[in-house]
Parts: structure tokens; sequence; C-alpha cells
């Protein structure tokens, strides 16, 4: 394929995969790229280069003390601001592109969905896409985050996780699409922190609410709760939460000690 360079919308898609994807997966043999690489008509090498052109602006993979690639452009640089500048809308928009270039397996399903949905207008019908994008896009990069893994209990089986919101959806509309404000959760913990009943401290430390503390007899609950008091989650290999997210969620969720 002759060398051309690459557009915004292919950057956009880059982007979107480079969250999607674990530190381990950037590389030419990986399904999900060799499958881009193949929408975009470009080689899988070449969409690989370009996910590790934007791990070297990842902070967290700085951290890791991996340099990464040194051929970072002016294009890779802009987008991946423009994604930190504005979740929510490069959110719904590359995964519109991903529609488009049907890379996804549910979006058929949504869009019949919305057929069915004969009672909803126009606007509302746009909405619920909207907000399907972003939830599918935030999803996806945290649970990538987290290696598909609860960062509590370590569980691993899909349907059981949920990519739960340290800041709530409706309350921060800004981060609800921020990778940065999620934690990967089983469906039980993901209840328990959105009702307040946990929350984590400043170290990532597991903090229950008294009405955990106080159910002592039942050995569910200490073997789901009780036994990792206290114990640090299994922090995110990227995208880590900011500590005045954390401090919200305890001062305006939690329910107390």
């Amino acid at each position: 394929m002759a060398r051309r360079d690459w557009t915004r919308d292919e950057l956009i898609l880059a982007m979107n995969l480079y969250c999607q994807l674990s530190f381990g997966k950037l590389h030419y043999g990986t399904q999900e790229i060799v499958e881009l690489a193949n929408a975009i008509n470009r080689t899988p090498s070449s969409v690989a280069m370009k996910l590790c052109n934007l791990a070297s602006l990842d902070p967290a993979h700085q951290e890791r003390g991996v340099k990464g690639l040194s051929s970072t452009s002016k294009g890779d640089r802009a987008i991946w601001q423009e994604f930190h500048n504005d979740w929510d809308s490069l959110s719904i928009e590359s995964e519109a592109l991903r529609e488009n270039l049907n890379l996804d397996e549910d979006h058929e399903k949504s869009r019949e969905e919305l057929r069915k949905q004969t009672f909803a207008g126009a606007t509302e019908s746009t909405a619920t896409v909207k907000v399907r994008r972003a939830q599918r896009f935030f999803r996806k990069s945290v649970l990538a985050s987290f290696e598909s893994k609860c960062c509590i209990t370590g569980i691993d089986v899909p349907q059981l996780l949920i990519a739960s919101h340290i800041l709530p959806w409706g309350q921060y509309p800004e981060h609800r699409a921020d990778p940065r404000n999620g934690l990967c959760l089983s469906r039980l913990h993901d209840a328990a922190f959105d009702q307040g009943l946990i929350t984590f401290d400043e170290e990532f430390r597991l903090v229950l609410s008294l009405t955990l503390k106080e159910a002592t007899t039942n050995e569910v609950l200490h073997s789901t709760f009780t036994r990792f008091q206290g114990k640090c989650i299994t922090l995110p290999q990227r995208f880590r939460p900011p500590d005045e997210f954390l401090l919200l969620h305890r001062g305006t969720i939690f329910k107390g000690e």
C-alpha cells in the first residue's frame, strides 16, 4: 500500500481503538488491529505503529518506564488532546465511525431497537443513539484499562462486570465518557458503590459503610466485602481516576463509616 497521510477520521478511529486495547495488545497481529486496518485500507503494521505513537503520549505508559516510539506527528498529539478535552463528543463520534465501517457487533441490534421505538420522535431517537455510543465507548475503555477484571475481587467474567461511574452520569455530563471516571466492578460491587455502601480512600483502599460493617454474621457479605476492607484495588493500566473524583464520591455519595 502506498504511504499516505492519516486523515482526521482515521486518527479518531485509532485513538478509539487505543483506548479499548490493553498495552499488551498493541501488536499488528491483534484481531481488532487487523480489522481496523482492513476497514481503512492500511496494513496492520501501520495501525499498530499508530497506536504505539499514541501510547508514547500516554502518561501511564511513560510511568511504566516505556519510552515508546518517537515518531508521533502533530496529528497524533492533536487528536490525543481533542479526546481529553471532550471525551463525550469524541466518544460518540468515534463510535459512529466504527459503526459506519461495520466494526461493531452490536450496532445493528441497536439500530433495530431504535426502529421499534416508533413512539419516539427524531430528536429522542438521536439522543438515544448518542447515549448508547458514549456508554459503549466508556465500558470498553474502562474494562480494557482494568484488563476485564473487577478491581476489588478479580472476577473476570465479562457478563458480571460493570464500568462503574465514580461521578454520576447525570450530574457530571462532562465526565460521562471519560475513562478516568470509571472503575471495573462486579455487578454486586457496582451496586454497593452506586448506593454509597462502599468507597475508596486516597490510597485506593476499600472503605465499607457502617451498614456493611455491621453485617458481620452474613457469610456472603463477609466473603464479598469484609475480607477486602482496607485492601488496595488493582489499579488500571491507564486512565487512573483523579484523586478529586474519589474525594467527591466519599463526600457526596458514601454513607459513612
